[in-house]
């Protein structure tokens, strides 16, 4: 048997230790159990990120029903489509309690919008927040705050654009927080050879949240009024909260109920990350500002990040102009390509552990994850407005643009782990929250190119999106690297 001493970080090289120090053969093979207390703190955080994801996009299918559509119709190549099987016999009315808005689609654009700028603000504080004060404490606070603005805000919307506007920044603060919070906890529970499952695991969760709320957002706001559907998610998410403190440890060594084989497997196999981490050292602020690759990680995810907020903003507004269908057949169908998202994102994670084991270059794999979640799904969505209008064609493309864009969390998204696994927490938080800027500007500048052209409005949008999206991939394959940069190694301890 191996013992502890036996697991240094030192103890011997796997055949890509030039991407990771740590050798799996010399790791408890006992804690590789997908029954484990670390695969539920990911389910934990993933249902975290479901309730979040869904108070964050619940006014984007729940627009369709605040706005006065007859005002604001803009169609696509001038004409509609209905759903196979006839016109729609489902009724159209909203129930009469729920207030309807005069907004253009500059204005709607603006509203998608303002949570993003918050958002922007706290990602990169809050990794680094989390990193001193814990995880539990920061995305807990925050998800509590996020579901009371949440039961807010058709209040605010009651009371006026700018204080739904407002309401909505304050919102996009909090739910920085939970985004940028949660990945300090991969530092202490996430060992290498299982990061990109299970950081593709916790965050799914946020694709899961966009599917339910927006399959049944529709439904509620037919039925019940499009407030429940805000009151009915802000309510989850004050329910959940003290689940969160009482499941949720910040680190292995501090969970009371883990066993006591897979919390000597994670220790060892982070011994080298879990040591220096807990050293207080200055962040190298300048040697950041100098690395090309965690450069091109920030590029990239913006030009990522463009994609997925026009898919998640977009995708009810768009079916809308295409067909002629009801807010509630609109949910349904704008559903569908999240759920397969979903499940994607969720076997991506695992496929990239898989490509590890058979010794594919760990950058190798990020890039591999990277293009797919990328390129295909710009190219689908830049062809729709050049195709004539169908209802095959169109879901097919939404569908698989939708779907295989999550491949990047096992790209992207956790390559700040490889680059510098003691500063992972801030510079996750970091270029999230600078990627996080493509989510305030496409709908913006969206919303411009839509009411400025009802006729190709579309295309012109679809095409700036291809456009970003290439170029911030082409700098990320060339410039893209999962080494430990030099400035993120530790002084040698020679102290126990």
């Amino acid at each position: 048997k191996n013992t502890m001493a036996e697991l240094s970080p030192t103890a011997g090289e796997s055949n890509y230790s030039q991407d990771i120090q740590v050798d799996e053969k010399l790791v408890p093979k006992k804690g590789l159990s997908l029954c484990s207390t670390r695969y539920g703190i990911a389910l934990i955080i993933h249902v975290c990120n479901f309730i979040a994801a869904a108070q964050s996009t619940v006014i984007n299918i729940t627009m369709v029903a605040m706005v006065n559509t007859t005002d604001h119709q803009f169609q696509f190549n001038g004409s509609t489509e209905q759903l196979p099987g006839g016109p729609n016999n489902a009724p159209d009315s909203l129930p009469a309690e729920a207030p309807t808005y005069d907004w253009s689609p500059q204005i709607q654009g603006i509203i998608f919008a303002s949570a993003a700028y918050g958002m922007t603000l706290t990602m990169a504080l809050s990794g680094y927040l989390a990193g001193r004060v814990g995880t539990k404490r920061v995305v807990g606070v925050s998800l509590f705050a996020s579901s009371l603005l949440i039961i807010f805000s058709p209040l605010a919307a009651e009371l006026g654009l700018i204080s739904l506007i407002a309401t909505r920044m304050v919102q996009g603060l909090v739910q920085g927080s939970i985004f940028g919070g949660q990945n300090a906890l991969w530092e202490r529970w996430g060992p290498p050879h299982e990061r990109s499952r299970l950081c593709t695991i916790a965050l799914s969760g946020m694709l899961l949240g966009t599917f339910t709320i927006t399959l049944v957002g529709g439904l509620i706001s037919q039925t019940l009024g499009w407030p429940f559907a805000f009151y009915i998610f802000g309510g989850i998410g004050c329910v959940y909260c003290p689940f969160w403190f009482i499941l949720i440890y910040d680190d292995p060594v501090s969970h009371p109920w883990i066993n006591v084989t897979e919390k000597e497997y994670i220790i060892s196999s982070l011994a080298q990350q879990i040591h220096v981490s807990s050293q207080k050292q200055p962040l190298p602020i300048k040697a950041m500002l100098k690395s090309l690759p965690l450069w091109s990680i920030c590029v990239c995810s913006f030009g990522h990040q463009w994609l997925v907020a026009i898919l998640i903003t977009y995708t009810p507004t768009y079916i809308s102009s295409v067909f002629s269908v009801n807010i509630r057949d609109n949910g349904l169908l704008s559903a569908l390509p999240f759920i397969i998202a979903w499940v994607i994102g969720i076997l991506g994670g695992y496929l990239a552990d898989f490509l590890l084991t058979k010794n594919v270059r760990l950058v190798t794999v990020r890039k591999i994850a990277t293009f797919l979640g990328n390129f295909p799904s710009s190219a689908l969505l830049v062809a729709l407005p050049y195709l004539p209008p169908s209802y095959i064609t169109t879901m097919t493309f939404l569908t698989l643009s939708c779907g295989l864009s999550p491949l990047c969390q096992s790209g992207i998204y956790i390559n700040a782990l490889d680059l510098a696994p003691r500063y992972s927490s801030f510079l996750m938080g970091t270029t999230r929250g600078l990627a996080n800027i493509a989510a305030l500007l496409a709908p913006t500048v969206s919303g411009f190119l839509l009411n400025q052209d009802s006729e190709f409005g579309w295309r012109n949008v679809f095409l700036l999106l291809f456009a970003i999206n290439l170029s911030g991939l082409i700098f990320y394959l060339i410039c893209g690297d999962a080494v430990v940069q030099d400035w993120a190694k530790g002084r040698k301890l020679t102290r126990l």
